[in-house]
C-alpha cells in the first residue's frame, strides 16, 4: 500500500509539480539504448540497468523508482536513465514494447511490463516445445510477435492505448532490435555488469547495490558530498 501511494503521488507531481516548481520527472529523452528521466544538467546522473525477466528488477521498479521520482529526480538534483540488459528474446520483446511510440510514454510502458511480471513470467517456465519453437523462429520479427501474443503483451499495451498495427510496426523493426541488443552488450562490457538490477552513478558502477535498500544510502552519500564542498 505504501508503494502504491508513493507511485500515485509521484504521478501527481509529474502533472502539477510541488509548490509550482518545475518537475523534472516530466522531462524524458530517448538515448542510445534507454530513456533518461530528469534534468539533463543534473549534478548527479544515475543509470539503472534492468532486465524485464529479472524478478529483482520488478521489485526495484515498485520500490525504488517511485522513491527516485519523489526525492531525487523531481527537484533536478538527479537524472535517471533506464537502460536494458537483455538476457533472452522475451526480454528483447518486452523492451521493444516499452520503447514503442513517443518517448514520453516509456515510463508508464515500463511500469506496465514490470508490474505485471508475476502474471506473464510463469508462462516461460511452463512453455511447451511448440511455444519455444515459435519464440525462436529464425524470422526474428515473427518470433517477437509470437512472444508478444503468448505472454499477453498485446493486451497489456492495448490497455495503454496502443493499436495492434502500431505494436507490430515496433516489433517488426529489426534495426531497433539490433540497436537495443548492441547497446546492451556494449554497456555490460564497458562497466563489467554481471547481474540486474545494477547501477552506475556518475560514471562508476556501484558494487553491491542491487536493491533500493542498498542504493539509497549511496545516493544520499553523493548528496552529502556536494554539501561538504
Amino acid at each position: 500500500m505504501k508503494i502504491l501511494k508513493a507511485a500515485l503521488l509521484a504521478g501527481m507531481l509529474v502533472l502539477t509539480g510541488a509548490n509550482n516548481r518545475p518537475d523534472w520527472n516530466a522531462t524524458i529523452v530517448e538515448t542510445d539504448g534507454g530513456h533518461r528521466i530528469g534534468n539533463p544538467d543534473a549534478e548527479h546522473k544515475l543509470t539503472e540497468y534492468v532486465s524485464y525477466t529479472c524478478s529483482h528488477c520488478a521489485d526495484f521498479a515498485r520500490q525504488g523508482d517511485p522513491a527516485l521520482k519523489l526525492a531525487y529526480i523531481h527537484d533536478g538534483r538527479f537524472s535517471v536513465e533506464i537502460r536494458h540488459l537483455l538476457r533472452d528474446p522475451i526480454d528483447l520483446t518486452a523492451a521493444m514494447m516499452t520503447n514503442c511510440g513517443d518517448p514520453k510514454k516509456f515510463p508508464l510502458n515500463h511500469n506496465a511490463i514490470m508490474y505485471s511480471q508475476g502474471d506473464w513470467l510463469p508462462i516461460a517456465q511452463r512453455a511447451t516445445q511448440a511455444q519455444i519453437n515459435r519464440w525462436t523462429n529464425p524470422d526474428h520479427a515473427a518470433a517477437r510477435r509470437a512472444i508478444a501474443s503468448d505472454f499477453g503483451f498485446y493486451k497489456l499495451m492495448e490497455a495503454r492505448g496502443y493499436r495492434i498495427t502500431d505494436l507490430d510496426r515496433c516489433l517488426n523493426d529489426d534495426t531497433k532490435a539490433q540497436a537495443l541488443a548492441t547497446a546492451s552488450s556494449d554497456h555490460a562490457m564497458l562497466f563489467g555488469i554481471r547481474g540486474t538490477p545494477s547501477f552506475v552513478l556518475d560514471g562508476k558502477l556501484l558494487d553491491g547495490a542491487h536493491s533500493w535498500q542498498a542504493l539509497q544510502p549511496r545516493l544520499d552519500a553523493a548528496l552529502k558530498g556536494n554539501a561538504a564542498q
